[in-house]
C-alpha cells in the first residue's frame, strides 16, 4: 500500500513523515481535520469538505493555511499514491508552542495530508451489510468541543469503538447518543433508519457532526421521492424494529447496517431503499469524482 504525507510543503513516507513533541496537536489535541475521497486524482466533494475545515477552525480560533494551498496539498499528496481510489485526511494543527494551555504560545499552524489506499467496503460488506453495537459512550464530548467541529478531539468515539468491540467483537462501528439520550450518530459515520418507507436520521441538534455525506444522501432521498425526517429525538431502541439500518460516511459512503447488538434488522440482509440510495449515491460519486 503506498501512503504519502504531506508535512508544510514537502511530501514524503510514513516512515519520514515526523512532528515535534512540541506540537499542539500531538499535545492537546488542538487541531481540526477532513477525511475525504479521492478518485482518479479528484477529490470528491471538496468544496463542502474545505467549507467544514474552515467552520471548525473558527470555532477553535486557528488561522488555516490559505484555500488554495490546502487545495494543491491535497491533490499532489493524492497522485504521489498512485493508487486510482485514495483517502485523503487534511488536519491543520496550530503548530509547536510552549507546554501552556494559551494557544498564543503557538503562531506557526502546520499543514498535513495523509494519503493512502480508501479502503472503501469490501463486495460481502455491502452484500451482506455489518453489524454495529450501542456504546454507553455518549456523543457530547467531555471537552467542552461542540460535537460540530472535527476536531483532534477523538478519544470519546475511540472509548466508543473499543467498548463496542469487547462486547461485540464483530461491530464495524459504534453508536454514540446525545445527552438527551437520543440516538446520535456512529463513532465515526451518520446513522439512517428506514421505517415504512420512510427515511429518518438525528437532527443536527441532537449534538452531531453535520456530515457532508449525510446531506448528500438526504438529498438524494429527497430527489427520488422518498420521505425524510430530521429527528431531535430518535429512541436508541427503534433501531430494532427499524425496517432498515445504513451509516453514511466520506470513505463509507453508504453501508447497510444488518444487526445491532447482535440482534437482526428487519429480514438481516441489506433492504430495497438501502440499496436504491446505494446505486443512486455510487452515480454521484462517478459524476463528483
Amino acid at each position: 500500500m503506498s501512503i504519502r504525507v504531506y508535512i508544510n510543503g514537502k511530501i514524503v513516507g510514513p516512515e519520514e513523515a515526523t512532528v515535534s513533541v512540541l506540537d499542539r496537536g500531538f499535545l492537546f489535541g488542538d487541531s481540526v481535520y477532513e477525511t475525504l475521497a479521492c478518485f482518479r486524482g479528484r477529490p470528491v466533494f471538496l468544496g463542502e469538505h474545505l467549507d467544514r475545515l474552515e467552520r471548525s477552525a473558527r470555532h477553535i480560533y486557528l488561522e488555516l493555511p490559505a484555500r488554495g494551498l490546502i487545495e494543491a496539498a491535497i491533490q499532489q499528496t493524492a497522485a504521489a499514491t498512485g493508487e486510482p481510489a485514495v483517502r485523503v485526511r487534511v488536519i491543520v494543527t496550530r503548530g509547536a508552542g510552549a507546554i501552556d494551555l494559551d494557544p498564543r504560545t503557538a503562531t506557526n499552524p502546520s499543514l498535513i495530508v495523509i494519503a493512502q489506499l480508501l479502503g472503501a467496503p469490501t463486495a460481502e460488506m455491502l452484500e451482506n451489510g455489518v453489524a454495529v453495537a450501542l456504546a454507553k459512550a455518549s456523543r457530547v464530548s467531555a471537552t467542552g468541543v461542540s460535537p460540530k467541529v472535527k476536531s483532534g478531539n477523538y478519544l470519546g468515539s475511540v472509548l466508543a469503538i473499543a467498548e463496542a468491540r469487547q462486547n461485540f467483537p464483530a461491530a464495524n462501528e459504534a453508536l454514540m447518543c446525545g445527552a438527551s439520550g437520543s440516538l446520535a450518530e456512529g463513532a465515526t459515520s451518520n446513522v439512517f433508519l428506514v421505517e415504512s418507507g420512510s427515511l429518518s436520521t438525528p437532527a443536527i441538534d441532537v449534538g452531531i457532526l453535520d456530515g457532508v455525506t449525510r446531506t448528500k444522501v438526504l438529498a438524494l432521498a429527497r430527489s427520488q421521492g422518498l420521505p425524510t425526517r430530521e429527528e431531535s429525538f430518535v429512541a436508541p431502541e427503534r433501531l430494532f424494529s427499524a425496517d432498515e439500518v445504513f451509516l453514511t460516511s466520506a470513505v463509507r459512503g453508504i453501508l447497510p447496517v444488518t444487526s445491532v447488538d447482535g440482534q437482526p434488522i428487519g429480514e438481516g440482509k441489506p433492504g430495497p431503499i438501502t440499496r436504491r440510495l446505494w446505486n443512486f449515491y455510487q452515480q454521484l460519486m462517478s459524476e463528483a469524482g
